[in-house]
């Protein structure tokens, strides 16, 4: 009988499902933004300022930030760990690339909440 355990370690199933969410969301998100500018006749600041200030467009574009991050760790994670046999240049590339993402998201906040 095989039984959960809680762990720390990657699971298939949840790297499948958080890929899959993650991917819904930012299509969301680009859809909306895609139709944002189909439907605005003229995108000036003041128009591009309001559409951000509300609470519900900072937690949408929060969520696109966050599942970008989450994107791009595991699928990194999964692309390393295929093609990159050094676990050193593996683990020094997927360090780099979290990074990254992590600043990502962290200036995307300041951004998005300094409007």
């Amino acid at each position: 009988m095989v039984t959960q355990q809680a762990s720390l370690k990657r699971n298939g199933v949840q790297d499948f499902v958080t890929i899959r969410a993650t991917a819904i969301i930012m299509t969301a998100f680009s859809l909306f933004i895609g139709w944002f500018f189909l439907t605005t006749p003229e995108v000036t600041y003041v128009v591009w300022k309001d559409l951000f200030s509300g609470l519900a467009m900072k937690v949408f574009t929060f969520a696109a930030l966050v599942s970008v991050m989450l994107h791009i760790r595991i699928g990194m994670w999964q692309v390393l760990t295929d093609y990159v046999k050094s676990a050193g240049l593996s683990a020094a590339i997927q360090f780099f690339l979290n990074l990254i993402a992590f600043i990502y998201v962290v200036i995307g906040l300041f951004v998005l909440w300094g409007v």
